[in-house]
Formats: structure tokens, C-alpha cells, sequence
């Protein structure tokens, strides 16, 4: 069995698709792009990480991708660029798999009557859409999501397989939802009577901005009042849960498995390295990135790189550097009679 027949592009077509400076063969045919180490000679790659360099020795690359400063330790046809991933993240467009856009409604479909959309939508098997809930257009509901009375979806917007889209959410236009991501679901909060704990009814909802991109299995919750706020822009990996009231600046990105109590305010253009997670009721201020697996605890204020926790090391040092960390206040506390004295 034969696959689909891929397109291919003239490295010149390439150069003014990603806005690169061309030197070698303008006429070159590129299938695809690949690694550094992988690459046949139909292939084009990049180099952003200066540790992957000395594979330009040895690369089979038709092209590569390269900064103006390294643009020398490679002879071959090579496209010039300020920002090498930057063009990569342009070129892989060219070459994406990209599903055909259908539109029409499967027949084990069930859409409640008073649901509103438009002929240039697709409604996928099994989909289940609840009263009063509005689709744009172009719109893409994948097999076997959920969406909740009330719902409104903007233009453009698409989600994969089995997501649910609780009552009352708001999408904005050329929104991507992925496999298994749950919007809208009650946040997580109760009050103790002493005896057992009291659920608080999340009475408030998600509101979701243009451009958003929200990963498999990824849930964000309702909120308890006012609604959860994602703003326009922002990139959201997998397995991410996202707390009542979080507020979500734009064009931040949260990779894996960050965890964000309710109530957190990100500012805009932050990152969150994967796994770190951030207690309640704190603010990030804009362009501040978290380094992977690392606790916020407390507002951070100004811009920059923050970390927590310990460095990498054998265990049997850890172990050492764990008992020293429980003798620094009895320490701390010797110093100052010292200092005294």
C-alpha cells in the first residue's frame, strides 16, 4: 500500500515562506523536514541548539536551516536565519499532514433543537450538543465531544476526539481543543464543618480568548464566582490542570503537567517549565518563566527566570545535603550567638 503522494517545495519557495536568506541551489527539491542526524538528502533541517553543531559535519540535509553566526561551520545549501526555530516553526506549516475540512452533520449525532451553526460545520459521530449552544463557522467537533447548554463556540475552532465542553463556556475563534480535555468542570472547592467537608458550588464558568491551543487530557476548571480566564494566544500542553478563577495572560505558554491552584493570576507572555505548579490566591507578573518542577509559592512581582528545588545528584550526596539542610537553623542560630559574642 502506497501513502499519500507528499508535496514538495523549491528551496527558494521555502526561503520566502520563512522570510530566509538563500545560499546554494535555489531550485532544490524539499519533501519534508527531519533531524540534523535523520535527514536524507530530500530533507530539510535546522540548528537553534549550538550542542547539536557538529552534526553539520556529518548531516545528509539537501538544506539546513542556520543563524547568521553559524552559518559557515555548514558548506552545503543552507537558508539564513535570525531565528533559526522560528523559521522551523514556519517551514513545518508547509509540510503538515493537515486533515481535509469537512462539513455536515454525522447521523449518531444528537443536537438538542435550539442549537445554532452553520452548514460550513462539521458534527462528528457520536457528538452530543445541549440547548441553546452556538457554533461559528468552520467550525470541527470531533467524534464523541460533549457540549454543555449554553456553550458558545466562535469561528474556526476545532476539537479531537472525546472532549467535553461544560454548560455555559465561551470560545473564541480558531481555538484548538485536543483529545480528552475536560472545560469547564466544577472547581475544586469546599468548606470543613468540622465534621465533613461542604461543597461549594462553582457558579461562575470558562471564558476562553482567540488562538488558544489546549492539550490532550488538559482540564480547566469553572469558576467558584467570576469565570476562569484564558486570554487570546495561549498555549496549554497536556495533562495540565487549571484551577477555579485562574486568570491566563496572553501568549503564555504552560507546558506538561503544571498544576495551578485556584486563583492564580499569570501574566502575559509567561511560561510555565514542565511540572512546576503554583499554590492559590498568588500573581505572576508578566514575561516571568518557571523552570521545570518547580513550586511557586509566592507572588513574583518582576520580570525574569525563577527556579525551586534542589540540583541533580547522586543519592547518596542528596541524602548528605538533606540532613545538612536540617541543621541550618540551629546553625543560623550558633552564628548569632557568635556574632554576639
Amino acid at each position: 500500500m502506497t501513502g499519500r503522494k507528499k508535496e514538495c517545495y523549491s528551496l527558494a519557495s521555502i526561503a520566502n515562506a520563512i522570510g530566509g536568506t538563500l545560499v546554494g541551489d535555489p531550485e532544490i527539491l524539499i519533501s519534508g523536514l527531519c533531524s540534523l542526524q535523520k535527514a536524507s538528502p530530500d530533507k530539510l533541517s535546522f540548528l537553534s541548539n549550538r550542542a547539536y553543531k557538529h552534526y553539520l559535519k556529518t548531516t545528509s540535509a539537501g538544506a539546513v536551516i542556520v543563524s547568521n553566526d553559524d552559518q559557515l561551520l555548514f558548506s552545503g545549501n543552507k537558508l539564513i536565519s535570525e531565528d533559526p526555530y522560528l523559521a522551523y516553526a514556519l517551514a513545518s506549516k508547509l509540510f503538515v499532514d493537515s486533515p481535509k475540512f469537512l462539513s455536515g452533520i454525522h447521523s449518531s449525532a444528537n443536537l438538542h433543537s435550539s442549537v445554532s451553526l452553520t452548514k460550513d460545520v462539521f458534527i462528528g459521530p457520536n457528538v452530543v450538543i445541549e440547548e441553546d449552544v452556538v457554533i461559528g463557522h468552520r467550525c470541527q467537533i470531533g467524534s464523541g465531544t460533549t457540549i454543555g447548554a449554553g456553550t458558545v463556540i466562535g469561528d474556526e475552532c476545532s476539537t479531537s476526539a472525546n472532549v467535553v465542553i461544560d454548560k455555559d463556556v465561551t470560545l473564541g475563534d480558531r481555538v484548538k481543543i485536543h483529545s480528552g480535555a475536560v472545560i469547564g468542570a466544577d472547581g475544586f472547592g469546599y468548606a470543613f464543618d468540622g465534621e465533613k467537608s461542604i461543597k461549594i458550588f462553582q457558579l461562575g464558568s470558562v471564558r476562553i480568548g482567540d488562538d488558544v491551543e489546549i492539550g490532550a487530557q488538559t482540564t480547566i476548571d469553572r469558576g467558584a464566582l467570576d469565570d476562569t480566564v484564558i486570554c487570546d494566544g495561549v498555549k496549554i500542553d497536556n495533562q495540565v490542570q487549571i484551577g477555579h478563577n485562574c486568570h491566563i495572560g496572553k501568549h503564555t505558554i504552560i507546558c506538561g503537567c503544571v498544576g495551578l491552584a485556584g486563583s492564580v493570576t499569570l501574566g502575559a507572555y509567561c511560561v510555565m517549565g514542565g511540572g512546576s505548579g503554583a499554590v492559590g490566591h498568588i500573581t505572576l507578573a508578566d514575561h516571568v518563566q518557571v523552570s521545570a518542577m518547580s513550586l511557586v509559592s509566592q507572588s513574583i512581582l518582576e520580570a525574569g527566570r525563577y527556579s525551586a528545588g534542589t540540583v541533580q545528584m547522586k543519592t547518596r550526596d542528596w541524602k548528605r545535603a538533606t540532613m545538612r539542610f536540617k541543621e541550618l537553623d540551629s546553625l543560623a542560630k550558633r552564628l548569632k550567638r557568635l556574632e554576639r559574642d
